[in-house]
């Protein structure tokens, strides 16, 4: 009787197909595009406050999620034809949690948590910063997880 014990290589046993790449690069620049115009207007010449508001909270928040779109339509292309270990299902949901954290962050004062309630205007503080920068560093722990990878064989002794 053979006893099914899974191999310790976990490397996937093809590439993602180009298609699949191509969406994901484009997918991905798209998205930083559009966090660049949220983050940064005055790089496209679009500053026009001396502030971050909503609405700029809200379009670098848009292209945080199409960059994680992105980053993992194309990470788990490598997992196309075996099973995804453990930890790539927890940096999947890593991923899926950051943006959560980021975009809570981000829009806190919005949702009435924040520093700057309803009646004024809602503004892109330090703490809400911070806030979206832990958001990031999940998403990297996350898209870190998800990257396959090779066992090393034991060298042999030396003879």
């Amino acid at each position: 009787m053979t006893d099914s014990v899974p191999s310790s290589n976990t490397t996937p046993l093809t590439v993602p197909s180009r298609g699949r790449t191509r969406i994901s690069i484009l997918l991905t620049f798209l998205g930083l595009i559009t966090f660049l115009l949220g983050a940064k207007p005055a790089l496209f010449g679009l500053d026009r406050s001396p502030v971050v508001g909503f609405v700029q909270v809200s379009v670098f928040t848009i292209g945080l999620g199409i960059m994680c779109l992105g980053g993992y339509i194309g990470l788990t292309g490598f997992w196309k034809s075996t099973s995804r270990t453990i930890a790539a299902d927890i940096g999947s949901r890593l991923v899926a949690t950051g943006y959560v954290i980021a975009v809570f962050a981000g829009m806190a004062d919005v949702f009435g948590m924040g520093t700057q309630t309803f009646p004024r205007v809602p503004l892109f503080g330090p703490w809400q910063a911070t806030g979206v920068e832990l958001g990031q560093v999940v998403i990297a722990l996350g898209f870190l997880l998800l990257i396959p990878y090779r066992r090393q064989k034991p060298a042999p002794p030396p003879a």
